[in-house]
């Protein structure tokens, strides 16, 4: 007959400690997780607030705005996922002549309501009808849910009649 030993615990402490260590990882596993999460999703606002700022933007310019440009200014809501609700509102502000130069008649691209005559000038000495002007467009958009809120600043460059006032 073999002699019985005593058995000390060993493996049972090893153990112990190694589940301590695996639950550790796991819980910081999961806690890395989590915030990656709600980086990715404040990521999506952002970018979702861009792009309604963005199409309120160029609904403003698709109008003539350089003609009553206080009646570009408006609230814009915005339902982004299409459920009904709303999840952004826009704010578009006045925009903002910030120069206007009369065009000569030799610019490229200009509409024929810019000639001044119907005479040719070969060296485009004689003014046109029409000017360029550039205008500032701004707009802030607010997340319902969130309250995030970012902000888009547009150029544009338009070419209108001279007589279009640059306020």
């Amino acid at each position: 007959m073999k002699p019985v030993f005593r058995q000390h615990g060993a493996t049972l402490i090893t153990s112990l400690v190694m589940l301590v260590v695996l639950t550790l990882l796991v819980i910081s596993a999961i806690r890395s997780s989590s915030t990656n999460l709600r980086i990715a999703g404040n990521m999506q606002v952002k970018e979702e607030a861009i792009a309604v700022a963005q199409q309120a933007t160029e609904l403003v310019i698709s109008n003539n705005f350089s003609g009553n440009p206080a009646a570009a200014a408006s609230s814009v809501p915005a339902d982004i996922n299409h459920d009904g609700v709303i999840d952004y509102v826009t704010q578009i502000q006045t925009p903002v002549c910030s120069n206007s130069v009369n065009l000569p008649a030799n610019a490229p691209g200009l509409p024929p309501n810019c000639y001044a005559s119907g005479k040719y000038d070969p060296n485009g000495m004689g003014g046109s009808n029409c000017a360029g002007q550039q205008w500032e467009v701004r707009t802030t958009v607010n997340d319902v849910a969130t309250g995030a809120t970012a902000a888009l600043r547009q150029g544009v460059a338009v070419t209108v009649l001279k007589d279009t006032l640059c306020p």
